[in-house]
């Protein structure tokens, strides 16, 4: 069983910052890519940021220059750090893993976090 527990959403007004952690605990052998994905109302689930193991990262170009994605390996935890936030990176934010399980190393699994509420006032 693995978990994704997400925290550091909240309520801030245009032009500040937030920083997102996740961490991931649980039967898990290794971890691949991690990364953080939002949805807005009425709105796809879209790809913010994310970091392979090796730390290479890859950015939605909405966020680019404003989002910091890192990552922890020893602590299996990934964060975002968003500066100079916009009404419109208001979404719930989720964590997502590519994992392989103690129970079966050979094969990859993804799990997602339940999300946390970020809000940018105007």
């Amino acid at each position: 069983q693995v978990q994704l527990v997400e925290s550091g959403g909240g309520l801030v007004q245009t032009g500040g910052s937030l920083r997102l952690s996740c961490a991931a605990s649980g039967s898990i052998f290794s971890i691949n890519a991690m990364g953080w994905y939002r949805q807005a109302p009425g709105k796809q689930r879209e790809l913010v940021a994310a970091i392979t193991s090796g730390g290479s990262t890859n950015y939605a170009d909405s966020v680019k220059g404003r989002f910091t994605i890192s990552r922890d390996n020893a602590k299996n935890t990934v964060y975002l750090q968003m500066n100079s936030l916009k009404p419109e990176d208001t979404a719930v934010y989720y964590c997502h893993a590519d994992y392989y399980s103690d129970y079966d190393p050979l094969n990859e699994y993804d799990y997602w976090g339940q999300g946390t509420q970020v809000t940018v006032s105007s």
